[in-house]
Order: structure tokens, then sequence, then C-alpha cells
């Protein structure tokens, strides 16, 4: 037993039950050096944050300098270089008037303050009445109580707290002609009371790894607008190149009102978030009035060594191919992943820009599906019905092949 293994708690896991995990002693690129001195190639990028992989010299050198500057300060009647800095570059990298950043320091808190914003914007316009947001099956959106009312009520992790969570509308996701007439008539007979529809754009991320369409996304978009409703885009998991552009709602060509944003954001370094509104969201907090404001301030908000550390992020996305590399991850995932179509067992195999995804007709152990991938020296984490890949966009192509091959050989023994 590891000392100090009696005395944390991790996450989503049966402790009574769950075997003991991966002690790490240190990271590089894209793999993960355990304790025990074993090597694996990582096929997840730390919950798809580490973009650049693990320890990019960069980034470490622009946290240095500022961890000898000013490590943090509260952004309570203080602002400061990195965070001013931060916020004019993320705005002129969304799309049209996306231009008023809230910092945060997780994604669920980025998704709740959104969520916060747009009830409000409707209660400092005098409309008390749309306090509900409109989310989606096949959702998540976090682990915070109000990002789990907006997660999938049924086939979700938070299914637990269905019957003492806040009320919202969660509908499927229009696809087809029948789904998008329900979608339109749920949202015509609750418009007075929806605040905001919410959606993952393109991939619901920890909700299986579905996909979705552009087109589904300009059909919400539409119906959005013709009831005057405002829409979110949780980008915290498709932001910064992952779906293949820098944010998902560019290929889509559909502009949100508020864009959630985290994960990629700091390359995997250090823990930050942002919300960002449009010009008319945040007109309807700028008022004479006092209590118009938007009141909301975690104690690390702006973090000035996070913003430093998504700064540097952002220098390497300028200056560095990441988009053609992610071009390129996309094309070899596809490759890798194609044998496992011809696996018994297998539904579906699907990539999206930088995501690689097997999804099975049903997994029954998975930490027995853990374990035999760390025996084949890769780190996966397969969920519900599904083994996915989000490597770093610079993973070497030979590491790539390592966890396709390991996929597929994994999968195979389990169906001989």
């Amino acid at each position: 037993m590891m000392m100090g293994y009696d005395n944390i708690w991790l996450p989503y896991s049966q402790m009574k039950l769950a075997p003991s995990p991966l002690a790490v002693a240190a990271t590089e690129g894209s793999h993960i050096v355990l304790a025990d001195g074993r090597r694996l190639v990582d096929g997840i990028a730390s919950w798809w944050t580490a973009c650049h992989g693990y320890n990019h010299p960069y980034i470490r050198a622009a946290v240095a300098r500022q961890l000898g500057i000013m490590p943090h300060v509260m952004f309570g009647g203080l602002v400061h270089e990195q965070a001013l800095r931060l916020a004019k570059r993320l705005c002129a990298l969304l799309p049209g008037d996306l231009e008023r950043v809230f910092f945060t320091d997780s994604g669920s808190v980025a998704v709740e303050v959104a969520m916060k914003m747009a009830v409000q914007f409707w209660l400092n316009k005098g409309l008390r009445g749309r306090s509900k947001c409109l989310a989606f099956k096949g959702a998540y959106h976090g682990d915070t109580f109000a990002t789990m009312a907006v997660c999938d009520p049924d086939e979700g992790m938070h299914k637990l707290f269905a019957g003492v969570l806040p009320q919202n509308i969660i509908v499927d996701l229009p696809h087809d002609q029948a789904s998008l007439a329900q979608f339109e008539a749920t949202v015509e007979r609750h418009a007075e009371e929806i605040a905001a529809i919410i959606v993952e754009p393109l991939v619901q991320g920890a909700g299986g790894m579905l996909f979705h369409s552009a087109e589904t996304l300009r059909a919400i978009r539409a119906t959005a607008d013709r009831y005057g409703l405002l829409v979110i885009f949780d980008e915290i998991f498709t932001g910064f190149g992952r779906t293949g552009t820098f944010f998902a709602c560019e290929a889509a060509d559909v502009l949100p009102d508020i864009i959630c944003l985290s994960k990629a954001l700091t390359g995997g370094t250090m823990a930050l978030a942002a919300t960002v509104a449009r010009r008319h969201v945040f007109e309807a907090f700028w008022s004479d009035d006092p209590a118009h404001a938007l009141m909301h301030g975690p104690t690390y908000m702006a973090n000035a060594l996070a913003c430093a550390a998504a700064n540097a992020s952002l220098d390497l996305f300028a200056q560095q191919p990441r988009m053609a590399q992610v071009a390129a991850l996309s094309k070899h995932l596809a490759e890798g992943l194609a044998p496992c179509r011809d696996l018994p067992g297998v539904r579906d195999v699907r990539v999206r820009g930088a995501i690689g995804v097997v999804e099975l007709a049903r997994l029954d152990d998975l930490d027995a599906l853990k374990r035999r991938f760390v025996e084949a020296g890769v780190f996966i984490r397969p969920f519900g019905r599904v083994v996915y890949l989000t490597p770093a966009f610079t993973i070497a192509e030979e590491d790539l092949a390592v966890l396709t091959q390991a996929i597929f050989k994994v999968l195979r023994g389990r169906a001989a």
C-alpha cells in the first residue's frame, strides 16, 4: 500500500472495490513514468488537457518566470498583465463579438457561471420566469450541483441525484426530422421559462464520445433565435483544436451567446477556465443598479501562474503547426482504429479531429480492461461502452501506433 493512500478519496471510484491506482513518478511528452519504472504511452492526455504533451519547456519557463514575479493576487479590485493579455487574446481568437471574459478555476464552475449569467440576463431585463436551461440527453457539463442538473439524467454518472437536483428540461439532441420536431415543440412549449439552451458542440464528451453534425448546431441556434433564447456552447472538451478546428463553433459557423473554455486552455499545466460572453449579454449587466452586477468571484480566478501558462499555450498554437498535427493525427487514428470494426462486439468506430472512439456493444469489466491496457504499455481509460483516444497533438506517430495497436489487440483478446 502506498504511503498516504489511506487518506485520499479518488474520483469516480468506489474506494472499497477499486484497484490501487498507478503511482506516477514523472511525465514527459506523451509518456507517463510510473514509480516502479514502467513507461506508458498516454492515450488520454490527462482528460484531454495536455495538448502540447507533458512538461513542455516553453510553458514551464513561462510559469517559472511568473512564479518569480507574482504567483497570485486576488482579482477583486485588482488586475494583472497576464489575465488582461489572455482575455484580449481569447476574444481575438473567438468568432463574432464574444468579447467579455470571466475567469474561473474549473470547467464545471465555468458552466455554472454561464448558467448563472443566462438566468440573470433575463432577471436584469425584468423577466423572472426564465430560470431553466434546456440541455440534451448524452450531455455532460460537470460535477458541481447546477451542472449535474444539465447532464444526462438517465445514463449519466449523476442519475443518483435526479430527484434532488434543480429541474431543467432535457430532450433528445436533434439528429433527424423527428427529433428536430420534438426539440422545436419542446422549446415552443417551454420558451417562457427557458433562459438558455446548452450544448457541447460536435462532440458530447464524457457522455459517451457521441458525435453530431454542424447542421444540428445550426438547427439549435435557429430555434433559439426564433424564441429569443440564449445559447451556451460548452467547449471545455472541444475547444483548442480537439475536434479539428480551433473551436468547434467555427466548423459549424454558429455563434453562441456564451462559450465555456477550460481543459487545454493552459496546455494541461494549471487549473483555469473561462466563460466568455457576447456584447449583448454583458450589456444586460452594465447598469447604474449595483444589483445588476454578476455576483460571482472564485478566490483563485485569473490566477497569474495559470494565465501565464495559458498565454504560453496560445503562443505554441501560434508558432507551431498544431492544427496540421491534429489533421495528421485524425488520419492516423482513422487508419489505426479501422481494424477494430471487424472485431466481435464492436458497435462503431469513429474519429473526429484528435478524438478516436471504439464503441462496444457492452463493457462488463472496466477494471480488467484497464489492467490489460497497462500490461500492453499504454494508459487508456475506457468508460461506459467506449474505448477512446484523445492524445497530445504532438504525439509521435510510432507512439500513436502503439496506442491503436494496443486497443486492437486487447479488444481482440477480450472477444476470444
